[in-house]
């Protein structure tokens, strides 16, 4: 009923309702739980208690960086974010203790330019900027006892306490499970396995409605499971047999998928038995078992014998446990340069500059009533403002509602907390309930938004920091307004430069491995990489299109007729591949693949023409 009732309000009000679903992560939960109250019970120890609050609030950000996957990517997940917010600290510590408010300003400004402009790289690249510019606020803006390298050495003994957690605790299905499995592969072995288990999913689908969304959820489980490889190996020059058999197995999934999508995109369906197949090989790679006998499909068209060819080979590559790294996402650093250095990264930093730099501006003109003077404790509007400001969490007036309702909501309930339970140890209980809720909390921006404020409210307390939960409402809302307006002024450039940037990548994609299969290469490695970047860039400009398109009307005109591009490419990556095995199998195409390929082409053109008028009117 509730999502009903969201669905049935304009985009930009429904999408604020919206939560995602999902089991609930309990590993992320006992290390959110262990994360910061340890941390401030040694500090209170030790009699620096500020220092804890520091170590503490590292632990919170690494844990927001805590996502599902392997251990391996979340050194690079959680340590690359928190490296950049040392530097953060140091630079806002420093800076605030020297220079005069509109230096200060000047710098916070420039600093939100470059955190901005690399967000545009990726998910790590996002992370690392918003914690560059929340721990320099937090430096500048919260006036502590302790010395400028002593606070960034806190930091990171928090947020490394966090990925030490995160590396050497064994989850609960582990330990439920075989003990004889290595419980450090466990996320590598989890989501590989979904992997088989979402190309049996399209295999059952095949003909029916929900094979559109299976293919979908094929390509969401491939692309975590690349993620999930693609962390540094635990041994520097070999791999273990551990690693080395992942990686096959993850290779041998690749042809699978290419030939469910073919028989997707020919809509026959397939008999239960090739679908048990995909099947029993997920239950291997959950139990690192080898594949054991599987059912043969009929071999009665290219696409079922491309199967059957498909499952043989992911037997062999079970036993014998060897295989290409295919999950290596093969991009030069020109285009990262580009991200940085294109319309969407100037585009973005631009943005975040600007609001970083009012936020900080007017926190301080706000606290002191005038430019001289001492910073104290304005940390609270310029942090408010980078989390709105960040399009990856959300539509922008989404971002807002939810995070104006989860402050308001979050200082309340702090303010009664801190009215009945005793200090400093009720708070430090408080921390650590608090840090267990955020993983997951983190379906919705708002509950996380109400959570994090409680954690962090409590967190400065313990740290010696007045309870002041009424200003923390005052500077959230007025964050609010300086990022709405931010957000709606028109600044140079044309608008909505990073959801065509998507698009543009997801075209140059396409085309690349559109041009290897109708060459006809023997080459399936290249090929079966070409595949997977033309999916994966799909995917990420396709949900850029769907934040952008529930924005408000001034805003999501920028970016309209967009999502009728990325479907068109879908459907051309998808018969793609259908030409690709029917190469395999006849060396020729027939007609309907033919015929098909033309039309989607022409489809193309039109409709990034229409995208191309739309955006004339709307500059």
């Amino acid at each position: 009923m509730f999502r009903t009732a969201a669905h049935a309000l304009p985009p930009w009000l429904g999408h604020a309702l919206n939560a995602q679903r999902g089991p609930v992560p309990w590993n992320a939960v006992v290390r959110g739980a262990l994360a910061g109250g340890p941390l401030l019970i040694v500090s209170l120890a030790a009699g620096r208690s500020s220092l804890g609050a520091v170590a503490a609030i590292a632990a919170m950000l690494a844990g927001i960086n805590d996502r599902p996957g392997s251990r391996r990517t979340s050194v690079r997940r959680i340590g690359v974010p928190a490296l950049a917010g040392a530097v953060g600290l140091l630079v806002g510590t420093y800076a605030g203790q020297h220079l005069a408010a509109v230096a200060l300003t000047l710098v916070l400004t420039g600093l939100g330019l470059v955190a901005g402009s690399v967000s545009a790289v990726g998910p790590v690249a996002s992370g690392a900027g918003t914690q560059l510019l929340v721990t320099a606020a937090v430096g500048a803006g919260m006036p502590l006892p302790d010395p400028g390298w002593l606070r960034v050495l806190a930091f990171l003994a928090g947020a490394g306490w966090l990925l030490l957690l995160r590396l050497v605790l064994p989850t609960p299905t582990s330990l439920a499970g075989d003990l004889r499995l290595d419980f450090r592969f466990d996320g590598e072995r989890a989501a590989v396995a979904d992997v088989y288990e979402a190309v049996a999913a399209l295999l059952d689908a095949v003909g029916t409605e929900q094979a559109v969304a299976r293919r979908a959820a094929l390509t969401a489980a491939l692309d975590h499971a690349q993620d999930a490889l693609a962390g540094p190996r635990l041994r520097r020059r070999a791999s273990t047999a551990a690693e080395r058999r992942l990686h096959a197995q993850y290779a041998a999934a690749l042809p699978l998928g290419e030939a469910a999508t073919a028989l997707a995109w020919a809509e026959r369906a397939v008999p239960a038995r090739a679908v048990e197949g995909p099947r029993r090989l997920a239950a291997a790679v959950r139990a690192n078992t080898p594949a054991g006998p599987l059912p043969a499909p009929s071999r009665t068209d290219p696409a079922l014998r491309a199967l059957d060819d498909a499952l043989l080979h992911a037997a062999d590559a079970f036993d014998r446990g060897k295989g290409p790294d295919l999950h290596v996402r093969r991009r030069s650093p020109r285009s990262s340069a580009r991200a940085v250095l294109g319309p969407a990264g100037r585009e973005y930093g631009l943005r975040v500059a600007l609001c970083f730099g009012a936020s900080a501006a007017v926190a301080q003109a706000l606290h002191h009533g005038h430019w001289h003077g001492s910073h104290q404790h304005w940390y609270w509007l310029p942090a408010t403002a980078v989390f709105l400001v960040k399009p990856d969490l959300g539509p922008l007036v989404s971002r807002v509602l939810c995070r104006a309702a989860g402050t308001v909501l979050g200082a309340l309930l702090l303010a009664g907390f801190a009215s009945v339970l005793p200090r400093p140890e009720g708070l430090v209980a408080l921390v650590a309930v608090c840090g267990a809720l955020v993983p997951v909390a983190a379906r919705h921006f708002a509950a996380q938004t109400t959570v994090v404020t409680v954690l962090v409210l409590a967190l400065v307390m313990v740290g010696g920091e007045p309870q002041a939960s009424a200003g923390r409402i005052g500077e959230t809302l007025l964050a609010c307004a300086i990022v709405l307006v931010v957000g709606h002024l028109p600044l140079p450039g044309q608008r909505g430069a990073g959801i065509r940037a998507g698009i543009d990548a997801a075209d140059a994609a396409a085309q690349a491995y559109l041009t290897h299969v109708l060459g006809e290469s023997d080459d399936r490695t290249t090929r079966w990489t070409l595949r997977r970047e033309a999916y994966r860039t799909l995917a990420e400009a396709r949900a850029a299109g769907a934040r952008a398109a529930a924005e408000l009307p001034a805003l999501a005109r920028h970016s309209r007729g967009t999502d009728e591009v990325a479907a068109v490419l879908e459907r051309l990556v998808d018969t793609t591949t259908a030409c690709a095995v029917h190469l395999d199998d006849t060396g020729r195409l027939t007609a309907r693949h033919t015929e098909r390929l033309a039309a989607l082409r022409d489809e193309l053109a039109e409709r990034r023409g229409r995208v191309g008028r739309h955006r004339t009117l709307a500059g």
